[in-house]
């Protein structure tokens, strides 16, 4: 949705997203948003949504990005997430929050996308003592 007005246009966009998940851990996933300004405009995309693993547990998950256009009609994201999990295999994802790298690359046709993402663990270390 374009919305005009004095001071230029901007766009918004709801999304609805669903796929899968590879790497270290494997899973599905459905996420929801709301997308704001064009695809050339920096925007801060947040996603709620749910993980189910391959073993059949559930992660709630929060991603907070921060998005801007990048090379080659690609958009770069950077940001973070936290999950929330009852699943005694993954209950340790309660208590940390990962930094994501994001690239969103447009396929040849149409409207769709392919979305790469990178993940990981934010680790705390004691602050240095004067």
């Amino acid at each position: 949705m374009d919305l005009a007005g004095p001071a230029g246009t901007k766009g918004q966009s709801f999304l609805i997203a669903e796929g899968r998940c590879e790497g270290a851990r494997r899973a599905a996933f459905a996420a929801r948003t709301t997308l704001g300004d064009g695809p050339t405009t920096p925007s801060c995309p947040d996603f709620r949504g749910v993980l189910q693993t391959s073993g059949g547990a559930v992660v709630l998950f929060a991603w907070h990005r921060y998005a801007r256009a990048g090379s080659g009609g690609m958009r770069e994201l950077v940001g973070s997430v936290t999950h929330v999990c009852d699943d005694a295999r993954y209950r340790w994802l309660s208590d940390v929050v990962c930094t994501l790298t994001d690239e969103i690359r447009p396929r040849g046709h149409g409207n769709r996308s392919d979305v790469a993402h990178d993940a990981a663990e934010l680790v705390w270390e004691p602050l240095a003592q004067k």
